[in-house]
């Protein structure tokens, strides 16, 4: 087990997933997806965008460095009756087992951004996707004043500091570094897009109350450093009043809104 995969296996992700399916639907929606589509959704979690791609009628692959969360997509598959997904562990860095050119879209919604050596899954994400297909990817964007990267800096802020050589997946929101990592993949910049696009956080039954407990399940090596620094009082405080401001519902329910880069590679 790699460090990368023992930190998402350490908590359980699927609570915080289950506030992504609808904007993980709209993405789907969004991408034109055509019956017999050759897709790999990379850093795919439980699902929450491989099952409404397979629901589409497309072949799919999710890959997940997450061992547990492998096992909960394979079950949601299965319960769906979705015989053309398929899950599987695997590492963005290295694609082992999976042929050049085999996908017509690579889709990695927050999830190749948090791989430890972006230009070799800039590399590989090239590599699978066939000429002509396309690379799409969701990216937390640095400096944004919208739910996840407020709670990124709020960690950064309280807890323990990242070692200096370990590279921000935030990296992955900045134009420049987009650029320059499919550039050394061998795409020009002519080829690449991007947007900013806003992803919900969403539960019609569920209070933003319920959402920072869920989230203290998926932070769960966060939470142990602020119980071990004496700073998790604090630190729940913050996030719940974050929450609280974010929040765009007027029923009490959950409505929180991240910005986010959409990136498009066209090969």
């Amino acid at each position: 087990m790699n460090a990368n995969q023992a930190v998402w296996e350490e908590a359980d992700f699927t609570p915080i997933a289950a506030y992504m399916r609808q904007s993980g639907n709209e993405v789907v929606q969004s991408l034109g997806v055509t019956p017999c589509m050759r897709v790999l959704d990379l850093g795919c979690g439980d699902g929450t965008t491989a099952l409404p791609l397979a629901q589409r009628g497309a072949v799919v692959l999710g890959i997940d460095i997450a061992r547990n969360l492998v096992a909960a997509g394979k079950r949601r598959a299965q319960e769906a009756g979705l015989s053309r997904l398929q899950f599987l562990e695997g590492d963005a860095c290295r694609l082992e087992g999976i042929p050049s050119n085999s996908f017509d879209l690579t889709l990695s919604m927050f999830g190749a951004m948090f791989a430890p050596r972006p230009f070799d899954v800039a590399r590989e994400m090239v590599r699978v996707t066939r000429p002509g297909g396309r690379i799409v990817m969701g990216n937390w964007i640095p400096g944004d004043p919208s739910f996840i990267t407020q709670l990124r800096s709020l960690s950064a802020a309280l807890l323990e500091s990242p070692p200096s050589d370990k590279i921000s997946p935030m990296t992955w929101g900045v134009e420049t570094h987009i650029d320059e990592r499919f550039g050394v993949a061998g795409v020009s910049t002519n080829n690449i897009s991007l947007v900013r696009d806003t992803y919900w956080f969403a539960s019609p039954d569920k209070t933003p109350a319920d959402f920072v407990a869920s989230f203290t399940r998926f932070y769960e090596p966060t939470f142990k450093t602020a119980g071990k620094g004496g700073k998790l009082d604090e630190f729940q405080s913050r996030l719940m009043e974050l929450a609280n401001t974010q929040n765009r519902s007027a029923d009490g329910s959950t409505l929180i809104p991240a910005n986010y880069l959409r990136v498009t590679v066209s090969l």
